[in-house]
């Protein structure tokens, strides 16, 4: 195989680690690569999974034959076998790809390998009966794992020592992993950052009129078979037999069935109660049946500011006093009064934040906090919050709006990110080499604690003040997390 020579690095492109899931083998669990003859070339980036451009990502693709992966070496004069990270992208499994560069990361000794896996209605497609129904994505992401298992040596490697890590919906993906029968022995320790595993979504929390749900990122089998059945109707292939209207759709082509509205934006949840996810991940989480890995796990401080940014003030659209007001009551009915005495307008420069930061505390410190306490009650688990609140937004929105810490503001401090570096600040580079150096030493041992770096204590439940530690530019030490977000208060209003 032929990579490309980058700094002090070999980075590899394009490599396929499933066949393609093409004609009858799409909405098929990913199946064996084939074995190719002579010198594969691996110097140019291979192509995303299909997916449709956003307002703030200008990304599309109708190619279906790209179940492929990077990998990044690290320098020759580190350490072999090198600690393995696989990265798993987020961009709600809607859209995004193996296109993150791992060199920050691999110059601290890791192996790194970032990977494609099918999105929206070519990842989440459920129907009665269908082998992987539900959970191809998933499939794609564990057939890397084992990719990595049978591979990594040929890249300077350990697969006896590999970190599975993502952010945001790729987070989830991998707390679906820690519950999954399919994924034991593919990975030795997890990294979730801003993931949604164990939070619940109240009505109106993502926009006007988009409903509540008891769990963000987790169906019932027949929901998603539901979903699949209403937003396929328009391709014109219902039949009574559902194997004719099966072959009808496997031979449409890519672009027309993009060409639905919504039907990528609709699968952004994975189905449980299946032979990849038997039981709901929170469930087994809490009842201790899922992978005993050691764990590293955050959230940014000011997640929900990226969503009420996008939503409304950064695009022109001023959230209003009203607006909060109406928020409040949609999402909370008969508490609202409490919440608004709690989190009045007055208390925060904008109405706009105010509402992001009742929906960070409720929703995505509450999660996380759950997450925090059911793991570290079983496995090492390391907890932290990403505190930048002048971290820079990398997304192309016209208008202002102080997006804070805000989710996913960690990506470009673990990635070299060509959006965000050149607005990074000595403080900022500093802050992206400590992190940098824990992801590394929690790869390593599955400690992030290493010489020369602050003290991370690990997250023990029973603790008065179970420890998270605050990664920020001006300091990275201990934060009191409940008392932040008034976690207290949310559970009494329960």
């Amino acid at each position: 195989m032929r990579g490309v020579r980058s700094g002090a690095h070999d980075v590899y492109y394009g490599i396929p680690y499933a066949g393609p899931p093409t004609g009858r083998h799409r909405w098929a669990p990913p199946r064996p690569v084939r074995p190719w003859d002579g010198v594969r070339d691996a110097s140019e980036p291979g192509p995303l999974c299909p997916q449709v451009p956003s307002p703030y990502a200008p990304i599309s693709s109708t190619e279906e034959d790209c179940l492929v992966l990077n990998v990044t070496t690290p320098p020759a004069e580190a350490r072999r076998p090198a600690p393995v990270l696989v990265w798993i992208h987020g961009d709600g499994a809607v859209g995004g790809g193996a296109f993150f560069d791992g060199r920050r990361l691999a110059a601290r000794g890791l192996l790194v390998v970032t990977v494609n896996y099918r999105l929206g209605v070519f990842g989440g497609f459920a129907r009665p009966g269908l082998p992987g129904s539900g959970t191809f994505g998933l499939l794609d992401q564990q057939a890397a794992l084992a990719w990595v298992q049978r591979n990594a040596a040929a890249f300077g490697g350990d697969p006896g020592n590999v970190t599975v890590a993502g952010m945001s919906f790729g987070a989830s993906a991998i707390v679906g992993h820690l519950t999954s029968p399919g994924a034991r022995g593919l990975f030795h320790r997890a990294v979730t950052a801003s993931g949604e595993a164990m939070m619940d979504m109240p009505a109106g929390a993502m926009g006007p009129g988009v409903p509540g749900y008891p769990w963000y990122v987790w169906r019932t089998v027949r929901e998603t078979e539901e979903t699949t059945e209403a937003m396929t109707a328009p391709l014109g292939c219902q039949d009574p037999d559902p194997d004719r209207s099966l072959r009808c759709l496997r031979a449409l082509p890519v672009k027309r069935i993009l060409e639905v509205p919504h039907i990528m934006n609709a699968f952004v949840a994975f189905p449980v109660g299946n032979a990849t996810l038997p039981a709901l991940p929170p469930d087994a989480l809490r009842a201790g049946r899922f992978h005993r890995v050691p764990v590293l796990s955050g959230a940014t401080r000011d997640e929900h500011r990226t969503f009420v940014g996008m939503l409304y003030d950064a695009v022109g659209r001023p959230f209003t006093e009203a607006d909060y007001r109406q928020s409040l009551r949609t999402a909370f009915g008969p508490q609202a009064r409490r919440i608004r005495a709690a989190y009045p307008t007055g208390s925060f420069p904008s109405p706009g934040l105010a509402w992001a930061t009742v929906v960070t505390d409720r929703m995505w410190a509450r999660g996380t906090e759950a997450q925090h306490r059911v793991l570290g009650s079983r496995v090492p688990t390391f907890a932290y919050e990403f505190a930048d609140r002048d971290a820079p937004m990398y997304l192309p929105l016209p208008g202002r709006f102080d997006f804070g810490a805000f989710h996913a503001a960690d990506g470009p401090y673990l990635f070299e990110d060509e959006q965000a570096e050149p607005h990074f600040t000595p403080a900022q580079r500093r802050l992206s080499a400590t992190m940098t150096a824990y992801w590394a030493a929690f790869a390593r041992t599955g400690d992030p604690n290493a010489p020369g770096l602050p003290a991370w204590p690990a997250h023990r439940p029973a603790d008065r003040t179970p420890y998270v530690q605050s990664l920020a530019p001006d300091r990275i030490g201990p934060v009191d997390y409940r008392r932040e977000h008034r976690l207290g208060f949310w559970d009494r209003l329960r």
